[in-house]
């Protein structure tokens, strides 16, 4: 499953230079005199550096979910192991497991990054354990780590196409790119629609995390406009999960958790709507001379859909119709072959 990253959320209201270059840390909206500081531009380099305390839990926590799953498929209590009978042999596909673990982490890292960021362009809550400009800081760096969790896991998804491939070493690695990195290129079974959908999130995140560092080039405000795509990013990373990752293949607490897990971020994308930090993205109580009514109907109904997802996502947990599948098929080989 791909589940690629989202990237840093739209900047919060007040535009000061501070360390990041782009949120006032909680301080600076104090009564009294502001304190002149230093405009340092936030680099790609410096984030780099400051990522890899970030990395390293991220590898821990990925390493911790590659044992349960090796574990699972050894004792035969995994899902997978009935979506797919011949990967029991857990020595043989220990790749594909690892590539699985990765997905899962960058999965669980995005949801952290979109969350910061909802967090940080949002109301804030009145007690935060770091400044926004840290809170800013460590959204940046899991944003860099949820990309690099997500090219591991799709590189390891590819790696394990070659090393069971049986042709020849240059045609092995052309068709693992192409079914692993080109939309279409994957044939089989549910792969055909989830893999394209994991492809669109992965090439949409890269450039949408990546243009944060040079938005002085492009302007902030069309930085802004694009960063937004980011939450469809995050959409299509937990819907490749849903429709590929054999560990959630069938209803259960798991699958139903994955679903649960969207709420909180659908309620802080509600909030953020309704009370954006910036004030011009505020909606009037109806279209004025400032607001066309086109765009006001649009920015309502975004509200509106908002709510909507949140209905049905109670529905979903509530009455356990999750979309998973409730009996095994006789045949899983022209289902759900990975091959």
């Amino acid at each position: 499953m791909t589940n690629p990253p989202p990237a840093p959320e739209p900047a919060a209201a007040a535009e000061v230079p501070t360390d990041s270059a782009e949120f006032a840390s909680a301080d600076s909206r104090l009564p009294g005199p502001r304190q002149p500081r230093p405009d340092r531009r936030v680099t790609l380099r410096s984030d780099l550096r400051a990522s890899w305390p970030d990395g390293l839990v991220a590898l821990l926590v990925t390493a911790a979910v590659f044992v349960l799953l090796y574990i699972r498929i050894r004792n035969k209590t995994s899902s997978t192991v009935s979506v797919m009978p011949f990967m029991a042999d857990a020595g043989g596909f220990w790749m594909y497991f690892l590539s699985q673990a990765f997905g899962w982490s960058a999965l669980l890292w995005a949801w952290g990054t979109v969350t910061l960021g909802l967090l940080l362009s949002g109301p804030r809550p009145g007690r935060l354990p770091l400044s926004a400009a840290r809170l800013e800081r460590l959204h940046r760096t899991t944003s860099l780590n949820t990309i690099a969790l997500i090219t591991a896991h799709a590189l390891l998804f590819g790696a394990e196409l070659v090393r069971h491939s049986t042709a020849s070493w240059n045609s092995a690695l052309t068709t693992a790119f192409i079914e692993t990195f080109v939309p279409g290129g994957y044939d089989s079974g549910t792969g055909q629609i989830a893999i394209p959908i994991g492809q669109a999130a992965l090439y949409l995140a890269i450039p949408l995390g990546l243009l944060f560092y040079v938005r002085h080039r492009i302007g902030p405000k069309t930085w802004r406009v694009l960063h937004r795509f980011v939450i469809v990013v995050y959409v299509l990373s937990v819907w490749h999960t849903l429709l590929y990752g054999t560990n959630v293949w069938y209803d259960g607490w798991f699958r139903t958790s994955v679903w649960l897990l969207q709420l909180p971020i659908a309620a802080l994308l509600l909030l953020r709507l309704l009370r954006p930090a910036r004030r011009s993205e505020k909606l009037p109580l109806s279209p004025g001379a400032t607001a066309s009514r086109t765009g006001w109907a649009l920015r309502l109904g975004g509200r509106l859909a908002v709510v909507g997802v949140m209905v049905a996502l109670v529905v979903v947990v509530v009455s356990g119709n999750d979309g998973g599948r409730t009996v095994p098929p006789d045949d899983t080989s022209s289902t759900h072959n990975h091959d």
